[in-house]
């Protein structure tokens, strides 16, 4: 049986999922559907296109995600991107911060959702038939909204815009009264009415994110909804994607150890080197692998310590890993 990418996708976080931990989750896993960093509108029609979505065919699959709130920033940004080999464009609709707040995007869409049936038209319309698949991020509601309603109207009408693809943070959004952090942990998870909205919406894919912590969580939900998403848990504790292959999609992993892993992240890693990047902008991605195992506070402070250091490359990797006791089984 052949599961589609979107069962188990890791989620876009700003400063995280760039494209050297993108690299670095590749070597963890082959199937799972990896997003950028979040990228405005006008950001990709005024600014440097190029760098601003740089990737490369060792990153597929993988998702561009946008952010914005005018129809016709979202049509030329669609129409810029579409090309560029992105399996899925997806518009930010749950970011809680107050920043973008001020752009007037992310979560505090969900209370215009005219503008959203708006924006989706015309990304819609930019993409095509033929062009990658227009998605939404969304959570349960904002501020003092009552989810129960307004939560399946939401979905209706993305669903009359023919959105068919809604990754739901099974969250409220407390906009301008807590920080994004606060806003990943109390505004309490609901997972129920993320089914409801599943049971009801059939024709639509609803992948779950929010709370999803460990491997055996995210296959309990798979046999709920179409998908999962993974945030912050698969980029502090990035061993759990080592198991994503196997365990979702039934298929061989890259590579059977962290250990493995490692070692074949180094050439990359000696590339993006050559061309004068610091080391810490790649080993920030690493510090978490060896997660709760004898060593792992060593192996975590030779790579903080040493990492920004002036001509510091793979040997530091190295000493941080001889810190780990048989770290080549683990």
């Amino acid at each position: 049986m052949k599961f589609s990418n979107y069962r188990f996708s890791t989620a876009p976080m700003m400063e995280w999922t760039d494209r050297h931990w993108r690299m670095f989750a590749r070597t963890l896993t082959r199937k799972a559907l990896l997003y950028t960093e979040m990228v405005t509108a006008p950001a990709l029609i005024h600014g440097n296109l190029e760098r601003l979505t740089q990737h490369s065919k060792e990153e597929y699959p993988l998702a561009l995600q946008v952010g914005g709130s005018d129809p016709d920033e979202l049509y030329k940004a669609t129409e810029y991107v579409k090309d560029l080999g992105f399996y899925e464009i997806n518009l930010n609709l749950g970011c809680p911060s107050d920043r973008v707040r001020a752009g007037c995007f992310g979560a505090a869409l969900m209370t215009n959702p005219n503008r959203v049936s708006e924006c989706f038209a015309a990304m819609l319309n930019a993409a095509g038939s033929q062009g990658p698949l227009v998605t939404a991020k969304i959570r349960l509601g904002v501020n003092d909204q009552n989810t129960e309603n307004t939560l399946p109207k939401f979905l209706e009408m993305l669903r009359r815009k023919n959105v068919r693809r809604v990754i739901i943070h099974a969250r409220k959004a407390i906009l301008g009264g807590l920080s994004p952090r606060d806003n990943r942990k109390i505004p309490p998870l609901n997972y129920d009415l993320v089914q409801k909205m599943k049971n009801q919406f059939t024709d639509m894919e609803i992948i779950l994110n929010g709370g999803l912590e460990t491997l055996d969580q995210c296959i309990k939900q798979l046999s709920v909804f179409d998908g999962v998403m993974v945030g912050r848990a698969a980029y502090q504790k990035p061993q759990i994607l080592l198991g994503v292959d196997h365990h979702v999609f039934r298929s061989d992993p890259p590579h059977e150890t962290a250990f493995e892993a490692l070692m074949a992240y180094q050439p990359y890693v000696d590339s993006v080197l050559a061309q004068g990047f610091p080391l810490k902008h790649l080993t920030k991605h690493l510090v978490g692998l060896y997660h709760n195992v004898p060593g792992a506070r060593a192996y975590r402070r030779i790579l903080s310590e040493r990492s920004h250091l002036p001509g510091a490359n793979w040997k530091v990797v190295e000493d941080a890993l001889a810190a780990i006791p048989n770290v080549e089984t683990i």
